[in-house]
């Protein structure tokens, strides 16, 4: 039968986490699916001792294959070194500093043999740094009647969505450096399919607020978000891609960079405007024609982008800020099972390449 499934593992200072990602990788897995999946780690010049800690797995394991980079390339860089040394059928991108809960290495594979999509989506949790799992805003849409436009919807992220290998040859779909390297390929890979499928099923922990992580740091490199989006925009312009699709994809673009000039976490308090004056800029050169603002709280934001007022966008933020501060004590995101049994059906989307 061969190899499968690919389990690319981008690895950079995270030795707290490393063996817990790569032992929920195999965890009881049969004599015949581990033969069926193959793990490549991929050592991006970490500055501790993962690269150490990866030879020593392998060699206690002798079930992950590692690649040492000679110098630091970034998250998507280092992916695609991985994909360029796989040999499974379908590829998943597995930070190394989440886990996948028990079985869904299995349900994955049984999946992929019953369906044979070029991408299957999977549902996933939002792990706390005290162990809390919540559920991300987007996975109702997984539950949802399926449809392009409802999956574009879907957290746009390299992990959780498997893909046929040849989906990502054929269209020359690889990471770009930089931050945000996720936006140019996690909904293009959905848009070039011509068979996507859903696993209804939580996969995937995402680990959220470890210090060090793109998401838990103040950084001016945030504005590389602005380079990927027009690599974005480039890929649909050379794939021809139908208008309600351009308009929906811009009205995300909008909402993604809204959320975060919004976060504290990411955007410090000097950086905000220049930030919000970029993205008026990105609303000018990318909107599409016939694109209308959403209704709602989200639509504000958009008519205050599309006039570029800082100033009443402030004003916006700080009114939001404080209701919800007023919210919070009664309000807290459950906690969720991970066990908990749940449906999935699979979904067909016509090519639109």
């Amino acid at each position: 039968m061969g190899v499968q499934l690919t389990v690319v593992v981008p690895v950079y200072a995270v030795e707290d986490f490393l063996v817990a990602c790569l032992d929920s990788i195999r965890a009881g897995l049969s004599p015949e699916e581990n033969a069926a999946v193959e793990v490549i780690a991929v050592d991006d010049a970490s500055p501790d001792r993962c690269g150490a800690m990866l030879d020593a797995y392998a060699a206690e394991h002798g079930t992950v294959r590692v690649l040492h980079l000679s110098s630091n390339v970034g998250l998507g860089l280092a992916r695609n070194a991985g994909l360029a040394e796989a040999t499974g059928r379908y590829v998943w991108f597995v930070d190394s500093d989440d886990q996948l809960p028990p079985g869904s290495i299995r349900a994955v594979l049984d999946r992929l043999r019953e369906t044979e999509p070029d991408v299957l989506l999977v549902d996933h949790l939002r792990e706390h740094e005290d162990g809390r799992l919540q559920t991300d805003a987007s996975s109702p849409l997984l539950a949802g009647e399926p449809s392009l436009d409802r999956l574009l919807g879907v957290q746009h992220t390299a992990w959780n969505r498997i893909i046929r290998r040849g989906l990502l040859i054929e269209n020359e779909l690889w990471f770009r450096a930089g931050w945000y390297e996720d936006i140019p390929f996690s909904n293009p890979v959905l848009i070039a399919a011509d068979r996507v499928d859903v696993l209804n099923r939580v996969c995937y922990h995402y680990r959220i607020g470890r210090p060090g992580a793109i998401t838990a740091t103040r950084s001016e490199r945030h504005f590389e978000a602005f380079d990927q989006y027009d690599a974005l925009h480039r890929w649909l312009d050379r794939n021809d891609t139908p208008p309600a699709v351009r308009l929906r994809m811009f009205t995300l673009m909008v909402n993604h960079l809204l959320v975060v000039a919004g976060n504290d976490s990411r955007m410090h308090a000097r950086f905000r405007r220049p930030f919000f004056r970029r993205i008026a800029e990105q609303y000018r050169r990318h909107r599409p024609a016939g694109h209308r603002s959403p209704s709602g709280s989200a639509g504000i934001k958009h008519r205050l982008v599309a006039a570029n007022s800082y100033a009443l966008y402030s004003a916006v933020r700080a009114g939001y800020r404080l209701a919800g501060l007023r919210r919070r004590p009664t309000e807290r995101p459950p906690l969720v099972s991970q066990d908990t049994p749940v449906s999935s059906r699979p979904v067909q989307t016509s090519s639109l390449r």
